[in-house]
């Protein structure tokens, strides 16, 4: 199963002083810079996040008809998710198999993926899934037949949240059929935006109601759409979305938007989708790294950054990696120190700076977690598999940190 290769997680990969002048690459996709954009903002309030595991709010949701809750009876996190603490969490993403998988096999696949993440020590999972534009013009998004149904939706998170995971949701535009060389979620331009609203807000409806059910902790109700941020449709869509959902609803914005300006969107919660690149060599220590890093964070703000999430971050496990960590394409030789000690490094980063936790990019949900990746076909993103960087992800996830709202910053 390790042959597909994600089509979300498109990331420039030169530096920002010639993205803001020139082309430049995201990931696999060449695309310009909107520099004619308005700056945004970041809106931020009081955490909306409840303090248990169990989900957002209230007693533990009942699982769909034929749902067996007892199969998940052995498995818990060792120290579930509450508020304040820090989420170290993984980003599972699931396409729909045209088999059509029956509803016992999509619930053992997510059991397995949760003794999985419960062994690398992991308190957080955020299902990410497909949707789909016909092009970058397009005013309707619609299913298509790689995107899980609602109900197959809260199947999967009941099964995490029963083993006290906390709970993300994360819709997620792909990008199969948008041109090469404009290809990229963050730049496309529907024809009319109340249109395309429209249209989101009836295919997010039923996945936020799924949520609600399934006492998810957050919904992110946009991702990497910079063409879109600051537009005044999202307040229509986010107010919709907290009527309809309970938890949080987040936004995550591409590292490039982040660090330039500010986040224009109405939400008090917002996630970096992070892949800076950084020009030292292979054999750089994660000093090195860390540096790096923070030389790009402080374009932003400079110390604690305790609202800030890392929704997403991964690197490949190949030489060169450090220029280009969203390049999911390549496939130099395997190197999987370098994964390793990026890994290292985004968590170091995570604690001294008291950000509220880190996802790591990802797991598909219809592999199998405990077996090697084939070098010769698989994403070199891949981590499952690799004992160094899985050494890593646990002592991360074992670190002394608490989290930002444990009375490590004010």
């Amino acid at each position: 199963m390790r042959s597909r290769l994600p089509l979300l997680a498109i990331f420039p990969v030169t530096v920002l002083t010639l993205v803001l002048g020139t082309p430049f690459v995201l990931g696999n996709h060449p695309v310009r810079w909107e520099s004619g954009s308005a700056l945004p903002k970041i809106v931020t309030g009081d955490d909306k996040d409840s303090s248990a595991s169990s989900g957002h709010s209230g007693g533990t949701a009942s699982a769909p008809s034929g749902s067996p809750s007892s199969a998940t009876d052995a498995l818990r996190v060792a120290k579930p998710w509450k508020k304040g603490m820090a989420q170290w969490g993984v980003q599972l993403y699931w396409e729909e198999e045209k088999k059509k998988r029956s509803d016992t096999f999509i619930e053992n696949q997510a059991r397995k993926h949760a003794k999985y993440l419960i062994g690398l020590g992991a308190n957080s999972v955020s299902v990410s899934f497909p949707f789909f534009i016909q092009n970058s013009t397009s005013n309707a998004l619609t299913v298509g037949a790689k995107t899980p149904s609602p109900e197959r939706l809260q199947r999967v998170l009941n099964v995490f949240r029963d083993a006290g995971f906390r709970t993300t949701v994360r819709p997620i535009l792909d990008e199969g059929t948008l041109k090469q060389g404009n290809g990229w979620r963050g730049n496309i331009d529907p024809a009319f935006r109340s249109a395309w609203f429209a249209s989101y807000k009836k295919f997010l409806t039923p996945y936020l109601q799924a949520s609600e059910d399934a006492k998810a902790n957050t919904f992110v109700i946009g991702t990497e759409l910079n063409s879109l941020e600051g537009d005044p449709g999202w307040e229509t869509l986010v107010s919709h979305a907290e009527q309809s959902f309970s938890g949080q609803v987040s936004y995550d914005a591409n590292w490039d938007n982040y660090v330039s300006g500010r986040i224009s969107m109405p939400v008090n919660h917002l996630g970096i989708d992070a892949y800076f690149p950084v020009k030292v060599p292979d054999t750089a220590p994660v000093s090195e790294l860390v540096a790096g890093w923070n030389k790009w964070l402080d374009r932003k703000a400079t110390g604690p950054l305790p609202k800030i999430l890392i929704s997403e971050t991964g690197i490949g496990a190949m030489n060169g990696a450090y220029h280009a960590p969203g390049d999911f394409y390549a496939r130099r030789a395997v190197n999987p120190r370098v994964q390793a000690n990026w890994y290292k490094a985004v968590c170091q980063v995570v604690e001294e700076r008291h950000m509220q936790g880190v996802y790591w990019w990802s797991i598909h949900f219809e592999d199998d977690p405990n077996t090697p990746p084939d070098d010769k076909t698989a994403s070199r993103l891949d981590f499952a598999g690799r004992p160094l960087s899985e050494k890593a992800i646990k002592t991360c996830f074992a670190s002394d940190y608490a989290g930002p709202g444990t009375g490590t910053t004010s």
